[in-house]
């Protein structure tokens, strides 16, 4: 086994073909609904563009699941993980903007040179699909293989982060800010931007106006607290499970709802006095849609963020719709993701984003422990610490 000393002392080999690689960990997904088996495997060495990152930590995201599960297609066998955070080992020819011992947050990827990119609007990449569950870099190889030389998807979300060390680009990374801890910010470049995001960059909320957010989950709850540091006046969290209600309460939300003892549509107007100005979908449960739709009237808004599962349908009501209200979709948070991930940062090191709050760590060794965790709801954000 290759034993990879600390930053300015990296020792890599060549393979068969003469490429120089790195020996890692990682969980890898052998097949379709497969449990992450963790195992060593080759990680390229970084070519131009490419950043090699040392792992400290990442978050476990349902999208991980549902791509295990085949409902976001990822080829298999392949390398998840897209919350990553760590330490620059490596830099690529070509690279800039970034430097060795730097700890930094793993964004988003963008192709940068699409009409979207160009717009400013690099969340909605007209090469996201490939850039996210590709597989491969959009030149078409992978930075990852077994350790008998077999392939493996690479570059889930441009990083693969379940493993020691994930290969990136200079422009997906964020730098993590003097004093606050690396192992901790990762999730903050998906779940807790998505639902921060929808709030800060899509709804833009206007003073006295309200919001009622369905799902406490790590997006729900980012999308609580962002709305803390709004405008709005009344923030309504609408959820299944009490603990997670209460934690909506320390957060922000001005008010709860309990979904399992109250019709959650009828709540939201006798809170509000009648429909709320905006509503947002963290479930992706399309009987859960229907209720956020409804919640909101005349010239409101209906922002939809859960992942539903592949070929989903959800349906509205024709008339209401046509009172100026909008029903629309919003990913990864919108606008520039790597400015939104540095604030957040920001408003954490403020104590005003207190998503510490939300994780619980564990090795990565216990991966299918912190994915049931996950989907049990006993943990709103897991995080896998990387055996170094």
């Amino acid at each position: 086994m290759l034993v990879v000393p600390p930053p300015g002392r990296r020792t890599v080999r060549p393979d068969h073909r003469g490429r120089a690689y790195v020996r890692i960990t990682a969980a890898v997904v052998e097949e379709l609904h497969g449990p992450f088996v963790v195992r060593e495997v080759d990680l390229d060495e970084p070519g131009p563009g490419d950043v090699l990152v040392k792992v400290a930590a990442t978050g476990f995201c349902h999208t991980d699941g549902i791509a295990r599960d085949g409902d976001l297609p990822f080829p298999l066998p392949g390398v998840l993980g897209h919350e990553g955070s760590g330490t620059v080992v490596a830099v690529g020819d070509g690279v800039t903007g970034v430097s060795e011992g730097q700890d930094v947050v793993l964004g988003w990827p963008s192709c940068g040179a699409c009409r979207n990119c160009q717009a400013g609007e690099p969340r909605y990449c007209l090469r996201m699909g490939e850039l996210v569950a590709g597989g491969r870099r959009l030149d078409g190889s992978s930075a990852l293989r077994g350790t008998d030389g077999s392939p493996l998807a690479s570059h889930f979300f441009g990083q693969s982060s379940f493993g020691t060390y994930a290969m990136a680009t200079a422009a997906s990374l964020v730098p993590v800010p003097a004093g606050l801890p690396v192992e901790l910010m990762g999730p903050v470049a998906c779940g807790l931007a998505t639902g921060a995001g929808a709030v800060f960059n899509t709804l833009r909320p206007e003073p006295g106006s309200s919001i009622v957010v369905y799902g406490a989950g790590t997006v729900g709850l980012a999308a609580v607290m962002a709305a803390r540091n709004s405008a709005a006046t009344t923030i309504i969290a609408v959820d299944r499970h009490a603990a997670r209600l209460r934690l909506a309460e320390g957060l922000g939300a001005t008010h709860t709802i309990d979904a399992t003892s109250a019709d959650p549509v009828q709540a939201v107007n006798d809170i509000c006095g009648g429909p709320a100005d905006a509503s947002l979908d963290c479930t992706g449960i399309v009987s859960v849609i229907r209720q956020a739709i409804d919640s909101v009237g005349m010239l409101g808004t209906a922002l939809l963020i859960g992942g539903a599962p592949a070929g989903a349908e959800f349906s509205a009501d024709h008339l209401t719709t046509l009172w100026g209200k909008t029903i629309r979709g919003t990913l990864g948070g919108s606008g520039h993701g790597q400015q939104l991930i540095a604030a957040l940062m920001d408003l954490h090191a403020q104590g005003r984003f207190p998503f510490d709050q939300l994780v619980q760590f564990f090795p990565l060794d216990r991966i299918e422990d912190a994915v049931e965790a996950s989907y049990s709801g006993a943990v709103v954000k897991p995080i896998l610490t990387m055996p170094h």
